[in-house]
């Protein structure tokens, strides 16, 4: 369940580091970045020849096959070992080698990048006739043995900070646990645990330049823990226990190298997401709701409860029939349980299934194909809908403003304005209330949290299949489990599933929604739609944009059977992987026991269920 197509929701995050106040010379603990970057680069460059050379070599012959592949896997692992510095400092550059094997869209501009680097080359080893392809992979591995041979002219006049330095250690640190050990970067070769440990052993390689705050010695001893983990377990990528390496050693690493930073006065935060104040990227707190274009403070409990109180408020529908309430009923987790709700008129269906807005928040758009930036947009977009809401917005706030409660609670959350009932204020404090649904308290959060009974050991089994075999960590991203892109979470995926009318059904009947096509009509957006959370899916049946899949056990099945296009549809810009899944019975109820295990507990959610 990856290759999504992205938006950059925050325009020039790609070099935002190099922007920073750098110091004028560059400090010790850079400076070994740097020999260590050169010494690596130096073998990537002997790699990627023998890679350039092993794919003119290709035949019919599937030893030659093989031989590309290892040279593409050995490739990697040197890429991996200098992933730190190079994504930190030079991401534009990195994209070259690492980009994703899809058309990369830079929103508003509507620019792409073609697919390019060491991820094409092994969707194309992994073709079906790879001779065919011979053409396009030589030309890969040219650019990549090309680019590789200029990557020292990067440094011409590189200065660094400690502190700089440390938060690429850091960010490393995320990718690991939410990516490299999901096999996000090469889900086909099967070395993201490979991967990991060459991360780690270049984080570990970096510690001797901190040795004077506290935590040092604890942040060498779990690194060390951490390898001798991973070490001897690099070929078993779909029998590694992630689990256990969670919890028992990269997340405590995580947690005692932000205590190091924090304690050696060398912290920088350039990731508005993140919240480097949390323990790990599995706590409650990880994400920084305030990174994803808040427009008030949803600490501000007059405005949460002014937001809470509007969202049962039906004086906004256009006839006082219907509010927010209507649809995400919150006793059903936000949801409906329908396929699709009903229009305004109540003789028509809405066009798409109505999602559950627990974790809404943590999106850079809104909708099933992303046309509102924001809550806030979102709001007035859904009031003034004549499918949903249809509102006369004048007529509404009026009737707000006639109401003794309503002004009270208004100039209460809006200290200052002479006029705070307005349409402005009403999407804001709706928007910070729907801010404020994020449970986080699931038997799976329990359990990283080190309440080891909280799941059963076919849950456990199930999250490793999650993040491992059965891909579906590869598009829904550890800690939320939706589309939002590790490890600096700012860019929101859109896949193509090739999501079918008729479910799983055949023959397959395709859709004829568009998607994010119709507001983007550009060829990669046909059919494309944004990835939701898991969180509380096996409560908020039934699933994906139309609502034909009515159980966890049927969307596990089209996955496995490769989407659209593995079920027999012509799809030619689905970004999910044809390849079938090859899960077992029991894999397949594993994973949906796991994903039993992302529901909420209903009490923690009662605070949201009524107006206050």
């Amino acid at each position: 369940m990856r290759i999504g197509l992205t938006i950059l929701v925050i325009i020039g995050l790609a070099l935002a580091h190099l922007s920073l106040t750098a110091p004028d010379a560059t400090t010790p603990a850079a400076a070994r970045a740097v020999t260590y970057f050169t010494t690596v680069a130096d073998s990537f460059v002997t790699a990627t020849r023998h890679l350039e050379k092993c794919v003119q070599q290709i035949t019919t012959d599937s030893n030659s096959v093989a031989q590309a592949r290892s040279a593409l896997i050995t490739c990697r692992r040197y890429y991996k070992r200098m992933e730190f510095f190079l994504g930190y400092f030079y991401f534009s550059e990195s994209t070259v080698y690492n980009g994703p094997p899809k058309y990369e869209i830079e929103e508003p501009y509507m620019e792409y990048q073609h697919p390019a680097g060491m991820q094409v080359i092994e969707v194309l080893l992994y073709e079906a006739e790879v001779p065919v392809h011979k053409k396009e992979l030589e030309e890969q591995a040219e650019l990549v043995r090309s680019s590789a041979e200029g990557l020292r002219g990067l440094l011409y006049g590189f200065t660094a900070s400690d502190a700089q330095v440390l938060e690429s250690m850091r960010l490393e640190l995320v990718r690991i646990i939410a990516l490299h050990i999901s096999g996000y970067d090469a889900p086909l070769l099967k070395s993201g645990i490979m991967e990991a440990e060459q991360a780690l052993l270049s984080f570990q390689h970096q510690l001797p330049a901190f040795v004077a705050a506290p935590y040092a010695d604890s942040t060498a001893f779990y690194v060390q823990r951490a390898l001798h983990y991973l070490q001897g377990r690099q070929q078993d990528f779909d029998g590694f226990d992630r689990l256990t390496f969670l919890t028992q050693y990269i997340l405590p690493l995580q947690r005692v190298f932000g205590k190091y930073i924090a304690g050696s006065g060398q912290l920088l935060q350039t990731a508005p997401v993140l919240n480097y104040n949390a323990s790990h990227l599995y706590s409650r707190d990880a994400l920084l709701i305030t990174g994803f274009g808040a427009a008030a403070d949803t600490a501000n409990d007059k405005l949460v409860a002014l937001g809470q109180q509007l969202f049962h408020e039906k004086a906004l529908s256009g006839n006082n029939s219907r509010s927010c309430a209507s649809c995400h009923i919150p006793d059903q987790y936000f949801a409906d349980q329908l396929t699709r709700s009903a229009s305004f008129n109540g003789q028509t269906l809405l066009k798409r299934n109505t999602p559950s807005l627990l974790y809404a928040g943590f999106q850079h758009a809104q909708f099933w194909d992303g046309r509102a930036a924001s809550l806030e947009q979102q709001v007035k977009m859904v009031m003034q809908s004549v499918d949903e809401m249809n509102a006369d917005t004048t007529l509404s706030m009026q009737q707000l403003q006639q109401q003794p409660v309503y002004r009270q609670l208004y100039s209460k959350a809006f200290t200052g304005s002479k006029a705070p009932v307005n349409m402005d204020n009403t999407a804001t404090a709706i928007a910070a209330y729907v801010r404020t649904l994020c449970g986080m308290n699931t038997p799976f959060d329990r359990f990283i949290a080190g309440d080891t009974h909280a799941m059963t050991k076919e849950q456990q089994n199930g999250f490793n299949l999650f993040m491992g075999k059965a891909q579906c960590a590869t598009c829904h991203f550890a800690p939320v489990f939706n589309g939002l892109t590790p490890p600096l979470y700012q860019l929101t995926e859109f896949e193509v599933l090739g999501t079918t009318a008729s479910g799983v059904v055949l023959p397959a009947r395709a859709d004829a929604d568009n998607g994010r096509y119709d507001f983007f009509p550009i060829s990669f957006y046909r059919q494309a739609f944004k990835t939701p959370t898991v969180r509380n899916a096996a409560v908020t049946a039934p699933y994906m944009h139309n609502g034909r899949f009515a159980t966890l056990e049927e969307v596990v099945e089209f996955y496995d059977k490769g989407g659209g296009a593995g079920l027999g549809l012509p799809l030619d810009n689905q970004t999910l992987s044809t390849t079938p899944l090859q899960l077992t019975a029991a894999e397949k109820q594993a994973l949906v026991r796991f994903m039993e295990a992302l529901t909420d507990d209903k009490n923690s959610l009662r605070q949201y269920q009524t107006a206050r």
